[in-house]
């Protein structure tokens, strides 16, 4: 039993929530002050309602519908209500249908609380049409002004019937050429004024044509490209690439750039226009397919980085042009982690230009390597498409791309998504790895390269001159090591002249002379070697050798005069007339000793 009621609910919960909405009979308007603002391209319909709840129960919500003329014209949608304290507090709109009705565009407007019986409520409903403007005349010529027509309908469009209605059209300009008379109607300057209208019936049509001159700028992006790379090492790098076209009457006739700087006419034509950035945008670039645009300029200020685009030409009516924008900005302002999750918050569109007009747009978020369990965010319904991988330097399995789709924005699309997804912090490792390891394999195969030999033949003269070299390189360094000894003995000579002492002297002299027999046995050794490979080469080690006995013969003598002047044999006079001649001899073998060695 419990089980079946349970079943029952369930069902019964899940019909009521899939039933279409219904036009409430107990909610009137009691007041419709509707403002058709005709001023630039974009025709945007405020009104405000005052809805009265004249039955028994509470209204969660209110509908709305769009003009039959131009609701396929519609691009945004909003509502608002004034809380207590008097802040504009957003309400949730949302598309449905409604029984009886399927052929209108209806809206549900969820009310923040529920309007009791008896009780007033004010929304404020915001609409937003593009490309409900048509030139006319289509094609003028360049010093001819610009008119547009707008259809639409003098009443407010509602399923609820109104006490009173009120409808406000401003124009661009006070040159109006016609609009629909419908008592009571008044137009001041470029104000046209409807109504009072009393007890007006549910779904009322009257048409409404304004014609008009509007030069207003009417720069449409037909298709642009938001690419967001995100980088967890503190960057994120946007680029945006645009095409687009002026709307507006199409030029007729050729173009005089004379006539254009003289007279300063073609009014409707875009010279420039204004893009904002973020304020901590930088390596801000602004290109087309030729190159940098110089025509720019850059300014900063407190709410942001403003871009004044100027393009190569002046547009008219039917040109073309496309450009493409790009600048980098700090990751820790968008993106934000806890762990392993990752949030990213960004606009899915930025400022363009002001009242702007992006037919399609399409946003590709470019995640790290490595990111999965990716979860969107939108503040509107958008398509995307399936998830797609971008390769790109030190990439192995390639970074996840996030496609997304959006037809017909305006400024008030101009909101931020979020973009959930994991990302394992060791990753971050992976690209500093990569590069540690391509260096490493790089000195590997130029270490194996240089100790290799990928001749087909062996080179014999150049291995013998390779093998000469490096015996010349050890006798050189062994004789070095040799001539040094030559000071040991000298050095040992003059403290035994000053100590006296034998015993310390001969154990010394010991010592230096088996360092000596090493070295010289050494050198000998390898003057057999060198005389196997280069016989003149081992011929002056030879006399190396010989002159180096003569340079011990002489050490010896000194070592003798030595000995007979501590033991009182030789007076000072006679050793240091023995010694001198002993040291001269000494150097001048010494100095042939070098001058063979410089010559190996």
């Amino acid at each position: 039993m419990v089980i079946q009621l349970f079943v029952w609910l369930s069902v019964c919960s899940v019909l009521a929530f899939a039933a279409p909405d219904v036009v409430s009979s107990d909610l009137i308007i009691a007041k419709a002050q509707k403002n058709i603002d005709l001023t630039t391209q974009l025709p945007k319909i405020v009104t405000q309602l005052t809805l009265e709840n004249a039955g028994q129960s509470g209204v969660r919500y209110v509908l709305v519908a769009a003009d039959p003329d131009i609701a396929n014209s519609l691009s945004f949608v909003g509502a608002s209500v004034k809380s207590s304290s008097d802040e504009e507090k957003k309400l949730k709109v949302t598309k449905t249908t409604v029984a009886g009705h399927q052929d209108k565009s209806l809206y549900r407007v969820d009310l923040a609380t529920s309007l009791e019986p008896g009780k007033e409520v004010t929304v404020e409903v915001e609409m937003v049409f593009v490309h409900a403007l048509k030139p006319y005349p289509s094609h003028i010529t360049q010093s001819e002004k610009q008119f547009v027509k707008f259809t639409g309908n003098i009443y407010f469009f509602s399923p609820y019937k109104s006490r009173t209605q009120t409808t406000v059209v401003t124009c661009a300009s006070s040159s109006i050429d016609f609009f629909t008379r419908e008592k009571p109607s008044t137009q001041a300057d470029k104000v046209i004024t409807y109504g009072p209208y009393e007890d007006v019936d549910a779904f009322k049509q009257v048409e409404l044509v304004v014609h008009y001159e509007n030069n207003a700028p009417f720069l449409t992006v037909t298709h642009m490209t938001r690419v967001i790379e995100v980088s967890h090492w503190g960057n994120i790098a946007v680029e945006e690439s645009y095409d687009m076209v002026h709307t507006g009457a199409v030029l007729k006739g050729p173009f005089s750039r004379y006539d254009y700087q003289r007279n300063q006419d073609g009014i409707s034509s875009i010279k420039s226009f204004k893009t904002l950035l973020p304020a901590s945008a930088r390596d801000v670039y602004y290109r087309d397919e030729i190159g940098n645009i110089s025509t720019s300029h850059l300014h900063e200020t407190d709410d942001g980085v403003e871009l004044e685009l100027r393009p190569r030409f002046p547009l008219f009516g039917g040109w073309k042009t496309n450009y493409y924008i790009g600048y980098n900005v700090p990751s820790y302002q968008y993106l934000f982690n806890k762990g392993d999750s990752y949030a990213l918050s960004m606009k899915f569109v930025d400022h363009v230009f002001d009242d702007q007009v992006v037919d399609h747009l399409t946003v590709m978020i470019i995640l790290p390597e490595g990111s999965k369990n990716i979860k969107l965010k939108t503040p509107y319904e958008v398509r995307r498409d399936v998830d797609k991988l971008h390769f790109t330097y030190l990439d192995t399995i390639g970074r996840p791309v996030v496609t997304l789709h959006k037809d017909s924005l305006v400024e008030q699309h101009i909101q931020d998504f979020e973009l959930h997804y994991m990302f394992p912090k060791f990753m971050l490792l992976q690209e500093p790895l990569l590069i540690i390891g391509a260096f490493y394999l790089l000195f590997l195969l130029v270490i194996i390269y240089v100790r290799m030999d990928f001749s087909i033949s062996k080179d014999e003269a150049s291995e013998s001159r390779m093998r000469v070299a490096s015996l010349i390189e050890q006798t050189q360094a062994a004789h070095d090591r040799r001539s040094a000894l030559y000071q040991s003995y000298e050095d040992a000579i003059n403290k035994f002249k000053s100590s006296k002492d034998m015993a310390t002297f001969t154990a010394n002299r010991k010592k230096i002379d088996q360092d000596y027999k090493q070295l010289t046995n050494d050198i000998t050794h390898l003057q057999t070697k060198l005389k196997s490979e280069q016989s003149d080469v081992g011929e002056k080690v030879g006399e190396l050798q010989r002159l180096d006995s003569q340079v011990r013969e002489q050490l010896n003598l000194a070592i003798q005069h030595a000995d007979r002047l501590v033991s009182g044999r030789l007076n000072k006079q006679q050793y240091l007339e023995l010694d001198g001649a002993v040291r001269i001899k000494r150097d001048e073998l010494c100095q042939k000793m070098e001058a063979i060695m410089n010559s190996l």
